[in-house]
């Protein structure tokens, strides 16, 4: 993953819980959404990174 793909992902992640922070003292139901909606953001992360992994050694594969 390139390092602007991370530094989206960790900033929009840093957002989102920032947010959710915010939100508890206003609505616990909303905070509760927004710490959802980060742990789907890490976890997409994640898996965004293991598919270009795993196309980039396919690709050194094919031309080894």
């Amino acid at each position: 993953m390139g390092k602007g793909l991370s530094l989206w992902f960790a900033t929009s992640s840093i957002l989102i819980l920032t947010a959710a922070s915010i939100c508890i003292s206003y609505n616990i139901w909303l905070a509760l959404l927004l710490g959802l909606l980060c742990v789907l953001n890490i976890g997409w992360g994640f898996i965004l990174k293991a598919r270009l992994r795993r196309k980039a050694e396919a690709a050194a594969q094919r031309s080894s």
